[in-house]
């Protein structure tokens, strides 16, 4: 049976003035107790041991037990604490710290100031349900946890630590204004769920040191840093999220694995998702809206795998760059400032059924030899500059893709290489086909259809080898070769009522053409005239003069000489 203790300031018959020699009493019978405070405001540290339950009589709040330094709860055993309101200063093990057992707050609030509001220990559990915890960090060391519809509110540090390897479940949670991090999780576990973190000055929610972090249906807001961040080869899924405003939605860094699935991330200031430093993760049907320079980001050898994802609006939509690596299919890109699929400096990239719109670039590609995307099953719409453009010496595989409506289909310039398999070009403003610089082009089954100037063009020094492709209704000219561009044209065909079938300089094979139209060879100009300037007014030399000092158009000279054995002004 359990005894039941009265504490209140004024004591009274069989009560106690003070909670703890409610407590000394309760410790005295050695059995489980219900210590039942009336409001007041106690001075007390309170050292529980044993079956205890703490409950606070009256309305919320009215019953206050504070200490001016250190820890006030002191527990140790089977432990119960209802609608107190705890106060510490200084209390670095704790405002209140749970040594042993398992220890229940239920609609308790913990200010500390200047420390920690709950340590849990290891091999001890806890339980805290509608709590209120204020500028202190509650921390799981090693330990079990239930935490449930509680708030955390200005903490100096992270609100809720879940550090070696403690394992915590985190339901309808509301963190606000941390100066850290809302909820850390280090080489332990936790699942968090419907929980609300805003205000938060570095990541929202961070998993590091080979942790994993469960995220599901929470509402990331307003914080500096990133909202959800792995690193440091960590692990988790993060399902039904959605961040708004933050720098980035999530960070993945340094070996770390997420997987993400069905998340919005929205006005995000940076990026939506940020993938970098060996980082990999798999994102599947999540949506990123507004990002201000990058929806989906793979740099410094990271490798995401993304998976029937939507980009709409922002700057640019996916970025492999710094020799990073990954894999994009089922993904749609619309309405941007800028390109929809970029990748840059020795990465590699592969996109397959993507679908692009209103983008003024679909994929470019730019850097060394080591630079590599191939694009497959795509459709390309409404751009405003090309389809697909390659540039420096990267290489770039497109294969049964469809652009429709843009200033020109494909482009590929200075050293780079374009590899076109059974693709599709409709209505473009300029052209099908362009090659410029000293670029190689390599098409097959290419078809061209209502391109307004030219289907296909090779300038400057660029190689074209193009088969079993067709250039039909193209305005001007279904092929022009200017310069010293030139290639090989195999049983390709023009067709239309354009002014010429080719326009060439005769470094093309034209032998298998098959065209109705004029093929015109384009005169090349005469080259320049050498000019040679002699000036007749100059010094003749004989022989070999050194320390010579010249001046030309100069109304007064003085000249000198002088006479040496060698070099060095040394005579012999």
């Amino acid at each position: 049976m359990v005894k039941k203790y009265v504490v209140s300031p004024h004591g009274g018959r069989g009560g106690h003035r003070d909670i703890g020699s409610a407590l000394r009493a309760a410790a005295a019978r050695g059995r489980p107790a219900r210590v039942e405070i009336a409001p007041g405001h106690y001075e007390e540290h309170l050292a529980v041991r044993g079956e205890i339950e703490l409950v606070a009589l009256g309305e919320p709040g009215t019953v206050v037990v504070s200490g001016p330094r250190g820890t006030v709860l002191d527990a140790l055993g089977q432990v119960v604490v209802r609608g107190l309101v705890l106060v510490g200063r200084d209390a670095a093990a704790g405002v209140v710290d749970c040594q042993g057992g398992s220890l229940v707050l239920d609609s308790v609030e913990v200010r500390a100031h200047d420390g920690v509001c709950v340590q849990v220990r290891p091999r001890a559990a806890a339980t805290l349900t509608d709590c209120r915890f204020r500028f202190g960090r509650v921390v799981f060391a090693g330990s079990a946890g239930h935490v449930e519809r509680c708030r955390f509110a200005d903490c100096a540090d992270n609100a809720l630590a879940v550090i070696q390897n403690a394992r915590v479940t985190v339901r309808a949670a509301h963190v606000d204004g941390a100066r850290i991090h809302g909820v850390r999780v280090s080489d332990a576990w936790a699942h968090l769920a419907g929980c609300e973190v805003t205000g938060t000055e570095k990541a929202a929610l961070m998993a590091d040191t080979r942790a994993e972090m469960v995220v599901e249906d929470c509402r990331v807001d307003a914080v500096h840093m990133a909202a959800l961040a792995y690193v440091e080869q960590s692990r988790g899924s993060v399902r039904g999220t959605r961040v708004t405003d933050a720098e980035n939605g999530v960070l993945v860094a340094s070996g770390a694995d997420p997987s993400v699935h069905g998340c919005v991330f929205a006005d995000c200031r940076d990026t939506g998702v940020h993938v970098q430093d060996a980082g990999r993760g798999a994102f599947e049907d999540c949506e990123i809206l507004g990002a201000g320079n990058v929806g989906i980001l793979s740099t410094r050898g990271g490798a995401p795998r993304v998976t029937g994802c939507r980009v709409t609006g922002g700057n640019v939509g996916i970025a492999v760059t710094d020799k990073a690596r990954g894999r994009f299919t089922g993904t749609t890109v619309s309405d941007l400032t800028g390109v929809a699929l970029r990748v840059w400096d020795e990465s590699k990239a592969v996109f397959e059924r993507m679908g692009v719109e209103r983008c003024p670039f679909g994929l470019e590609t730019r850097g060394n030899g080591g630079t590599a995307a191939e694009l497959t099953d795509t459709v390309i719409q409404d751009f405003d500059m090309a389809a697909v453009a390659a540039v420096g010496q990267s290489r770039a595989v497109v294969k049964k893709l469809r652009a429709e409506r843009g200033l020109v289909g494909f482009s590929v310039g200075e050293e780079a290489q374009l590899h076109l398999h059974d693709c599709e070009v409709t209505a473009m403003t300029t052209g099908g086909a362009l090659a410029h610089g000293s670029a190689r082009l390599v098409a097959v089954n290419l078809g061209v259809t209502d391109a307004q100037s030219f289907g296909l063009c090779a300038t400057d020094s660029a190689y074209v080898d193009v088969a079993h492709s067709r250039f039909d209704g193209c305005g001007a000219t279904g092929m022009r070769f200017d310069g010293s561009g030139g290639g090989r044209l195999v049983e390709c065909s023009v067709t239309g009522t354009g002014a010429t079938a080719v326009q060439h300089n005769d470094r093309v094979d034209l032998t298998t053409l098959r065209t109705t139209l004029p093929v015109v060879r384009i005169a090349e100009p005469a080259p320049a005239p050498v000019s040679v300037v002699n000036n007749y007014y100059g010094p003749v030399f004989h022989q070999a003069v050194h320390h010579a000092q010249l001046a030309w158009n100069n109304s007064t000279v003085v000249q000198r000489q002088t006479n040496h054995g060698d070099e060095d002004g040394v005579g012999g």
